[in-house]
């Protein structure tokens, strides 16, 4: 079922000459799950390197396990639980940490190495040919051009132009020319503005599109380092106790980081709820609209949402995450949590690692654990993709509505409001037939406006056509080492 793309052996051989020149060494699979296994020597070496800089031996950062000082990996990957004092639940809600990712301080960057370094291995990119276009609602196409810079390829980002500020200022830092920051209309939702722009761009044959909304190896590879990486944060919370694993909770996006949980749901049993903005609520009811959830780009259904292995919707707004988000990062809202609510410091201090996707994410494990009724001994994983300092201009917009009044008062209307009363309104456990209607969904966007072939949209249905690209991807170790020592 599953068609590796053709291989230029000329194209791989030039490009593994030219990564030598570069001191480039490509990360295996393996080694992106369990960083231990890197070779001593490179370990060593990092220690000095700032995570941040262009530097090949940062892609050996390019996982779950950097620790919050980037001084070694972690045995397992950072995470928080958050208690009861918090979420108002009895479950455990584990929060796995993407802000600790290199060069972009997101996680994105994994799904931009998983889906270029394919096309490296097989020398379908041509370091002197082509340009890498990296399309996003923010994230993915500044991960994309990092990888790219690092690897001394060119690069462009497409975005819209209302994401946040903090992006555009990463991405002006980064890009080689300022006309390779492609500015899209609209926002978070305005997806098929990101498509035309993509379409435009792929008149020139130089130009390879690496759609992370269509690119399976977007899939593959949070399905094969992701799922796994957060197994074992989980295991680490469970150690000898009674903790069952219940659900994986995470945004819709590009749907790629949604792949871990199919691969918890065959390692551990967990059901997977994908996270959408109430103010657009395309899975829950076909709707439309938009909305501030900065990550989680929607009205459409990405090609690489796995539909038939999706259990519930849940609905967040984005008023809870714009409220919250004030509240988690500035000091009168840190000192109303530990001094009202009871929080412990430690746990305060950690909260600006949550962004806008991240809090959502939070407050559907919330909503998921009220529904289910679940207890001490259950356990919610979830992920937060990166954090609150890719939004802070957005604090002050925020404070806006509070007309110069943001006190106490507020800090504990936001908190009563979003989390302590927070119910389990707009979320849909999925039928057969809700599944239908969402895969169905995607048939306009993407066989009527895209041009994938019906065929080739229908056979997603099948759960050995996912599992195909998984092992596919957990097999290119073997290319990889190949390709290192050519």
């Amino acid at each position: 079922m599953f068609k590796p793309i053709s291989e230029n052996e000329s194209t791989v051989s030039k490009t593994s000459e030219y990564f030598k020149k570069k001191g480039i060494i490509l990360p295996k699979i393996s080694e992106l799950c369990n960083p231990h296994s890197i070779n001593k020597d490179v370990i060593k070496k990092l220690k000095n390197i700032d995570k941040d800089v262009v530097d090949p031996l940062n892609l050996f950062r390019v996982h779950w396990f950097n620790n919050r000082d980037h001084s070694d990996f972690s045995n397992v990957p950072e995470h928080i639980v958050l208690p009861n004092e918090l979420t108002g639940v009895e479950a455990k809600i584990i929060v796995n940490i993407g802000r600790l990712f290199p060069l972009i301080t997101a996680h994105k960057v994994l799904a931009a190495y998983g889906c270029l370094l394919p096309r490296i291995l097989n020398g379908d990119f041509d370091y002197s040919k082509h340009k890498a276009v990296w399309p996003s609602t923010g994230n993915y196409c500044r991960g994309g051009v990092a990888i790219s810079r690092i690897l001394g390829l060119k690069s462009v980002a497409i975005l819209p132009e209302g994401m946040s500020k903090e992006r555009f200022d990463w991405l002006e830092k980064w890009v080689e020319d300022p006309k390779d920051i492609v500015k899209t209309p609209g926002t978070e939702s305005n997806v098929k503005e990101i498509y035309d722009a993509c379409n435009t761009l792929k008149k020139d044959p130089a130009n390879d599109i690496i759609n992370q909304f269509s690119e399976y190896y977007n899939y593959a590879i949070h399905r094969a380092v992701t799922g796994p990486s957060f197994e074992k944060s989980f295991l680490e919370v469970k150690k000898n106790s009674n903790l069952k694993p219940r659900f994986y909770v995470s945004a819709s996006g590009s749907s790629g980081t949604l792949a871990a949980g199919d691969y918890l749901k065959n390692s551990l049993g967990t059901l997977n709820a994908v996270v959408e903005a109430l103010e657009c609520p395309t899975l829950l009811k076909n709707g439309y609209g938009e909305h501030n959830i900065q990550g989680i780009g929607d009205k459409h259904v990405p090609l690489i949402h796995n539909v038939m292995n999706t259990d519930f919707v849940v609905d967040i707004s984005d008023k809870a995450t714009d409220n919250l988000n004030l509240v988690f990062n500035t000091s009168i809202g840190k000192e109303y949590l530990t001094k009202k609510i009871g929080l412990k410091e430690s746990l305060v201090n950690k909260l600006p690692e949550f962004g806008f996707s991240s809090i959502a994410n939070i407050l559907a494990s919330i909503k998921l654990a009220k529904y289910m009724n679940l207890g001490k001994d259950d356990a919610i994983i979830t992920v937060a993709t990166d954090g609150a300092d890719l939004y802070l201009s957005e604090l002050e917009k925020t404070k806006k509505n509070f007309e110069g009044t943001f006190d106490d008062a507020a800090c504990s209307n936001i908190f009563k409001k979003y989390i302590k009363e927070i119910n389990t309104d707009d979320m849909l456990e999925l039928s057969d037939n809700d599944k239908d209607r969402i895969f169905n969904l995607g048939y306009y966007t993407w066989v009527e406006q895209q041009g994938v072939s019906l065929s080739d949209f229908e056979k997603r249905k099948d759960q050995n056509f996912w599992l195909d690209h998984y092992n596919h991807m957990i097999s290119l170790d073997e290319k990889i080492d190949k390709f290192n020592k050519i």
